[in-house]
């Protein structure tokens, strides 16, 4: 080989195996806890430290183990943390804790405090979703974009399949409350992952499997306390609009359009309030992430690109 030339290609091959090395330092998945309001949070976290921040918030019947793929695939260019809420995952509560959307959404914000996120986006999911609007209707000013995959923020995006817990909402007897105790069986879990699938032998069995063992291990009275706490949710519907109309953030909502609990009207419904939002469907169900984890990051990658790049820091 000339003898030019190689020192050259050494110099690409160590250069190459250098990024290499930074990239996978950059991308590498840390595990932690936080101690705050009554709650240890557990959390994921990778990507650059002064990268924009992008906060997870996963639903019910899932952790933050459902970002295991996105995580890495958004690193490279955000910070980005996924914390499980009260009552799921690993995160672990004081006895006494009361499970209700208010302190869920309490615990969060204390959270993102305490990891120093001044600013960030949000990507909402199923009860992560009533959550992020309460961070964001709190401090408008800190949220920098928003993604919705399949998180409701409208009545009309609420199937018929909300009819027990609506009975539970009107009228909180021990037997509504009791009714809603079946969404919380294995059987339930599973189909939620798979209703909607064309096929669901692609749906990896450890979501639902370490949702099962995380209500065996923590409760399903925390579970079903949630279910009937979730009207206040809709009740709170008005006040997230007025934040839509008056903020206007950047959001793409990206939904599963087979999901049997949140329909696509509630997806297309963001477009009434907020001119910025974009709206695009995936054939999945409810854990769309699931099935369709590549394209939802690379369309999470490029919305964020859009409107954050790399100037608009934590």
């Amino acid at each position: 080989m000339n003898s030019i030339l190689r020192p050259l290609l050494m110099a690409a091959v160590i250069g190459s195996a250098g990024s290499t090395v930074a990239a996978e330092q950059v991308t590498a998945v840390r595990y932690d806890s936080v101690q705050v309001k009554g709650a240890e949070v557990f959390y994921r976290e990778a990507g650059p430290q002064d990268a924009p921040a992008v906060l997870l918030l996963h639903g019910f019947g899932a952790s933050s183990h459902m970002f295991r793929n996105l995580i890495p695939a958004l690193a490279t260019g955000y910070r980005v943390i996924a914390p499980d809420l009260p009552g799921f995952g690993l995160t672990r509560t004081d006895q006494g804790f009361k499970y209700t959307f208010d302190n869920l959404a309490d615990v969060i914000d204390a959270f993102t405090s305490a990891k120093g996120l001044q600013r960030y986006a949000i990507y909402v999911f199923d009860y992560g979703a009533p959550v992020g609007w309460r961070l964001a209707v709190r401090h408008p000013e800190k949220i920098t974009a928003i993604v919705s995959q399949n998180g409701n923020g409208y009545e009309e995006g609420l199937s018929p399949g909300w009819a027990p817990m609506r009975a539970a909402w009107a009228d909180p007897t021990p037997e509504n409350r009791e009714a809603l105790r079946k969404f919380n069986t294995l059987d339930m879990l599973k189909w939620q992952y798979t209703e909607g699938v064309k096929d669901p032998t692609v749906i990896a069995p450890e979501g639902y499997l370490l949702a099962h063992e995380a209500v065996q291990r923590i409760g399903v009275e925390p579970q079903m306390d949630l279910l009937v706490d979730y009207g206040q949710n809709v009740r709170q519907y008005p006040l997230l609009h007025a934040y839509f109309r008056r903020h206007q953030p950047p959001l793409l909502a990206i939904w599963g359009k087979n999901d049997p609990f949140f329909l696509p009207p509630g997806a297309e419904a963001f477009k009434r309030d907020n001119p910025n939002a974009e709206v695009r469907f995936v054939d999945s169900g409810h854990f769309a992430i699931e099935t369709h984890g590549a394209e939802i990051a690379q369309a999470m990658r490029n919305f964020l690109d859009r409107h954050l790049g790399q100037g608009n820091k934590n």
